[in-house]
């Protein structure tokens, strides 16, 4: 399938399905890994090290049976080069991601970010874990490998329904589990944020084992300003609305967006949290790279 091709997918009645949203997973990753030089899968690592307790969200097929027909505890055989990675996914399930422009949401566009990462994880032997939370759901799946794992996300992606605000801090930060371990945190929201609750909820994810990124979800007329009317804006959050002289406010506007792109940059690297910007519709490739980059960081 070419890229005319890939790009016919991108529409609601196929991402909003298991099927639609595991074939657009496939062609992404295969057709991105297929352009690299080298292959990108991983064994186990190479030279025996010593073990370590199992903790659950292990590979089970890295126990170790014989030590358990031993001593009746369960063991992971670590080695010199211990590959595999816990890669986390939280989403923003606010009502601002429900913005649409073309053919995608910010949310639906976000559940196909998560999709392809989440395959490419699968297929690198790696666990994942969902998270996505607004002020009223919650929806989680904890931190396994495998195919079956990958078929359960995307059945809980699907359950991702956008509504009100994100949660204060300290009740976002109490619904997902941090225990400071080694992973790969990816963090999925426009930055759409009343009180800097967005940026403190992202300040308390980073811990010295861990790599988070920010992938910001924006849409391309958000970013342009290039309505040319007068339009009423809504806050789909608040309900709020305002009347807006598109052409004479598109200078102003562009000035204070990348005036607020810059800060956000800058406040996530100072913390040294990793930042991207995606357009709804972008290719996938860019955040399959970023996966690959950062996981290679953990190793």
């Amino acid at each position: 399938m070419g890229r005319q091709g890939y790009q016919d997918l991108l529409r609601p009645e196929v991402v909003n399905t298991v099927s639609g949203l595991s074939l657009v997973s496939r062609i992404a990753v295969e057709g991105y890994t297929s352009g690299l030089n080298r292959s990108i899968s991983v064994g186990h690592g190479q030279e025996f090290s010593q073990y370590r307790g199992y903790e659950p969200g292990d590979d089970l097929r890295l126990l170790d049976w014989k030590m358990l027909a031993r001593s009746g505890r369960y063991y992971i055989k670590q080695s010199e080069i211990d590959s595999l990675v816990s890669v986390k996914f939280i989403v923003d399930a606010s009502a601002s991601m429900l913005h649409r422009e073309g053919n995608l949401s910010k949310l639906e566009y976000a559940r196909l970010l998560v999709a392809a990462l989440a395959y490419l994880a699968y297929k690198q032997g790696d666990s994942v874990s969902l998270f996505a939370l607004n002020e009223k759901d919650f929806v989680s799946l904890f931190s396994r490998a495998g195919k079956k794992h990958y078929n359960r996300l995307l059945l809980e992606l699907l359950k991702i329904t956008g509504s009100g605000q994100w949660p204060d801090p300290g009740v976002a930060s109490g619904r997902i589990p941090n225990k400071g371990s080694r992973e790969l945190v990816f963090f999925l929201t426009d930055m759409y944020e009343r009180k800097a609750e967005l940026t403190s909820f992202i300040r308390e994810l980073k811990s010295p084992r861990n790599e988070v990124v920010v992938f910001q979800i924006a849409g391309p007329s958000e970013m342009q300003f290039d309505y040319g009317k007068m339009l009423t804006f809504e806050d789909l959050e608040t309900g709020a609305r305002v009347k807006v002289d598109a052409r004479k406010a598109r200078a102003a506007y562009l000035q204070k967006m990348e005036a607020r792109m810059e800060e956000i940059r800058q406040q996530l690297l100072s913390q040294g949290i990793y930042h991207h910007l995606f357009q709804t519709g972008e290719p996938l490739g860019e955040a399959l790279r970023y996966y690959l980059g950062q996981r290679n960081r953990l190793n």
